[in-house]
């Protein structure tokens, strides 16, 4: 019988990614891509059915990727094939709850799920984002009540995810993998497993050292975002872009990386990832208040856009009450369909509850799904000139490369601007 390490050579070992979302699909398709025999697990039928007839349901991952991968890609809803697997590789949602706090539901329902069919001489990593200590306290209890000896006969380690939707520049194949194991062994058999499909896979320490790793990736990121959010409104206040500051300091060749303000902090890692370290930090007692006033800088934004939305209104003697807005953009970022905490929606709720009447146009969001926080009867509005003319504001929220900015200009009575598109002073235009 072959060892796993030997299955992972010679391609013959079974991969089982769990969770196919936008981390488990582009991962899954990475493996079958390489010969090896990849099953998808998922909850959701409608994408083994998607799967199975060899199509995309996410905008930026292209059904001819499915179909390329389809002779060594297959998906299923019953969990107990895990029992077939060789590396069991789990990618779920780790959201916060109502009180900003960890939310484990899903991983926890996923070991629950499949713990009965794990199997001796499997390997298990985690991808999905988390606090330092999440694979070794949730994960491994799960994994001991099958008596197995891990670092021995079961292997366990954590790899935290990096895919960057819509960035055509990298791929699954060209990101470099972190990779921490519960023991030696283990992480020898995490980086065959990744190194068989990823060009540098990176070994760390521990498995505490790659979730940290990957939150000082993001909360960089938040802080940074926090940072050039707040100079944004002092730059406003002063009269001056602040996007053309950044483009003047981006010309410095050291020291400097250049960030973009926004409307807020969107996406799965960004608005949630700095708060899985607060929350584990007040367990050593330890204040992270560096990292909380960069969350209260971005959570911030959306109200300071509407003020500018109603700045812009006012300058025509109109109130946010009965004005006709449309929002340009509802993913959290551009050129993908992704809509995980989109600020879009925050702003939509906020000149809602103020009496607009909001519509929104989204070339990747063609119906408005239902989303935990809203779940409104809409659809993406046409952006023909005499449609743009009619309404009271144009708020570029998500800068979607397909948006037709010139025409935009010409017909909109009022454009509030958030990501800097529009670059030159125009008398309808204000900078949000």
């Amino acid at each position: 019988m072959l060892k796993l390490l030997e299955k992972i050579k010679e391609k013959r070992a079974v991969i089982g990614i769990i969770g196919l979302g936008y981390v488990g699909l582009p991962l899954a398709i990475r493996f079958a891509e390489e010969g090896f025999e990849t099953i998808g697990f998922d909850i959701d039928p409608e994408k083994e059915k998607k799967i199975s007839q060899g199509q995309s349901y996410i905008k930026h991952i292209s059904s001819k990727s499915i179909e390329d991968a389809a002779a060594h890609l297959s998906a299923t809803s019953d969990f107990s094939r895990v029992s077939e697997v060789d590396a069991v590789i789990i990618c779920v949602p780790t959201p916060l709850n109502a009180y900003r706090e960890p939310d484990m539901s899903f991983i926890t329902s996923t070991m629950e799920s499949i713990q009965d069919y794990l199997k001796e001489g499997q390997i298990l990593s985690l991808e999905s984002t988390t606090y330092p200590g999440t694979t070794e306290e949730v994960i491994l209890p799960y994994i001991e009540t099958r008596d197995f000896k891990v670092g021995k006969n079961y292997y366990l380690v954590y790899s935290p995810e990096r895919e960057d939707p819509g960035n055509p520049k990298y791929t699954t194949r060209t990101i470099p993998k972190i990779c921490g194991g519960y023991s030696k062994l283990c992480l020898e058999h995490g980086l065959a497993l990744y190194g068989a499909v990823i060009d540098q896979v990176v070994p760390v320490s521990s498995m505490k050292a790659a979730e940290m790793t990957k939150l000082l990736e993001n909360i960089h990121r938040a802080v940074n975002i926090g940072l050039v959010n707040e100079m944004k409104i002092v730059a406003d206040k002063m009269g001056i872009d602040i996007h053309e500051v950044i483009a003047a300091a981006s010309t410095k060749p050291f020291g400097f990386t250049p960030y973009y303000p926004g409307p807020g902090l969107g996406g799965h890692c960004i608005p949630i990832d700095p708060f899985y370290l607060t929350w584990k930090a007040r367990e050593y007692d330890v204040n992270t208040r560096f990292i909380e006033l960069a969350g209260e800088v971005n959570t911030a934004m959306p109200d300071y856009v509407v003020s500018k939305v109603s700045e812009g209104l006012n300058r025509s003697q109109k109130a946010v009450n009965g004005s006709k807005i449309l929002v340009l953009g509802i993913a959290y970022k551009k050129n993908v369909d992704d809509m995980r905490e989109s600020p879009s929606v925050v702003l939509m709720e906020k000149l809602m509850a103020m009496g607009a009447k909001v519509e929104y146009s989204d070339p990747y969001v063609l119906k408005f799904p239902k989303i935990r926080r809203a779940a409104w009867d809409m659809s993406s509005v046409d952006l023909k000139p005499e449609v743009i003319a009619n309404y009271d504001c144009v708020l570029v929220a998500t800068n979607h490369d397909d948006f037709d900015y010139a025409q935009i200009l010409k017909h909109a009575k009022l454009i509030v601007d958030t990501r800097g598109v529009y670059r030159e002073p125009a008398d309808h235009v204000v900078k949000a």
